[in-house]
C-alpha cells in the first residue's frame, strides 16, 4: 500500500531550522580552526597531548564541543525532518531551540571547563527528546495508515 505525504507550507520552517544549524556548525568549524592556530595544534592532529602542549586542554575543549555537535547532527537532522512532517511548527521550534542550546553548549565547552557546556547548553537534550517524540508520533500514525 502506498502512502503519500503532503508537505505543508509550514514545513519550510523545519528546513530553515536545519539551515540555521548548518550555519552554526560552519561557525563552530571556524572556531576550531582559530583554536588550532592559537594553540598550535596542526592537522592531522585531532586532539592535543598535554605532555606536548601546555594549552592542550583548552584546544581539546574547543575541538570536543564541535565534535560532539557533529556526532549528534545525524540524530538531530533525522528527527527534525521526519518529526516535522506531522508537527512542522513544533519541530521547527524545537530545532531552533536545539541550535541555540548547541551554541551555548559549544561556548561553555570552549571555556576549557567542560562542565560549563551543561549550564544552558544541556537543554539541547530536551529539544532532541521533543524531536524524538515528534518522530515517534509520525511513525505511529504512519503505521496506522498501513494497518
Amino acid at each position: 500500500m502506498a502512502v503519500s505525504i503532503e508537505l505543508t507550507k509550514e514545513y519550510g520552517y523545519v528546513v530553515l531550522a536545519l539551515v540555521a544549524y548548518a550555519f552554526l556548525n560552519f561557525w563552530m568549524s571556524f572556531q576550531v580552526g582559530k583554536a588550532r592556530r592559537k594553540y598550535k595544534v596542526f592537522y592531522p592532529t585531532m586532539y592535543a597531548v598535554e605532555s606536548e602542549n601546555k594549552d592542550a586542554k583548552l584546544f581539546n575543549c574547543v575541538q570536543r564541543g564541535h565534535q560532539n555537535s557533529l556526532e549528534m547532527m545525524p540524530l538531530f537532522f533525522v528527527t527534525l525532518l521526519v518529526g516535522g512532517l506531522q508537527h512542522p511548527l513544533v519541530a521547527a521550534g524545537l530545532g531552533v531551540f536545539y541550535a541555540v542550546a548547541r551554541f551555548f553548549y559549544f561556548k561553555g565547552y570552549a571555556t576549557g571547563i567542560p562542565d560549563n557546556r551543561l549550564k544552558i547548553g544541556g537543554l539541547n537534550f530536551l529539544a532532541i527528546f521533543g524531536l524524538i517524540i515528534c518522530t515517534a508520533s509520525f511513525g505511529i500514525n504512519l503505521w496506522y495508515l498501513w494497518d
